[in-house]
């Protein structure tokens, strides 16, 4: 149907515009099923105690079940618990006295994109862990972020609370210190090798 003003104009009849609509969330069951070992990884790398982690993974379902239902959008569910379970931790940590909040720190030498330089060390799962618990908590969390739980600069960003350019700097830094630390452990590994004895 056409409207028709009096100065003889014909206008396309008003159809309204049709919103798109967001996929819905999933399940609660579905989202404990797809996230629980990824965020009991990452609180175990940072809290380094499996019942504390476990406490931080059943805190942040808590408060997704209490607060889930308010995110719009479902491709950030990830990034939310990553982000509350961050959070539940820097509680903890702070309340146990072992973790000083630091500034916003400008990067010096220019945000740059994590490189390789020099020889990366081999090493298994457990020297692995090991050095990620000498890096310090603000390097370590993006760098297990970025790596290990492979989320983008921008949601790392956004569950830390930082900007996109400290984030790029501290996963610079943050992989130069593991390199290093990997390379100590692999030295230190191989000046207590006690050679076979020689047999003729």
């Amino acid at each position: 149907m056409e409207l028709t003003l009096n100065f003889g104009i014909e206008l396309p009849a008003y159809r309204p515009i049709a919103r798109r609509v967001t996929d819905s969330p999933p399940s609660f069951e579905q989202i404990v099923d797809a996230h629980y070992q990824g965020l009991h990884r990452f609180a175990l790398s940072m809290c380094r105690s499996d019942a504390t982690a476990q406490d931080l993974v059943q805190q942040t379902f808590l408060q997704w079940a209490r607060k889930g239902h308010t995110l719009r959008d479902a491709s950030k569910v990830k990034t939310w618990l990553f982000t509350t379970i961050y959070r539940e931790w820097l509680s903890i940590a702070r309340r146990e006295k072992k973790h000083e909040q630091v500034e916003f720190e400008p990067d010096l030498h220019g945000a740059a994109q994590p490189h390789d330089e020099g020889e990366n060390p081999r090493v298994d799962s457990a020297t692995l862990q090991t050095a990620l618990e000498q890096l310090d908590p603000h390097y370590r969390a993006p760098l297990v972020l970025f790596y290990l739980k492979e989320l983008s600069y921008r949601d790392i960003a956004e569950t830390l609370g930082l900007p996109i350019g400290t984030v790029m700097s501290r996963l610079s830094r943050a992989k130069d210190r593991l390199r290093s630390i990997l390379l100590r452990l692999e030295e230190s590994a191989a000046a207590n090798i006690i050679p076979a004895p020689f047999t003729s």
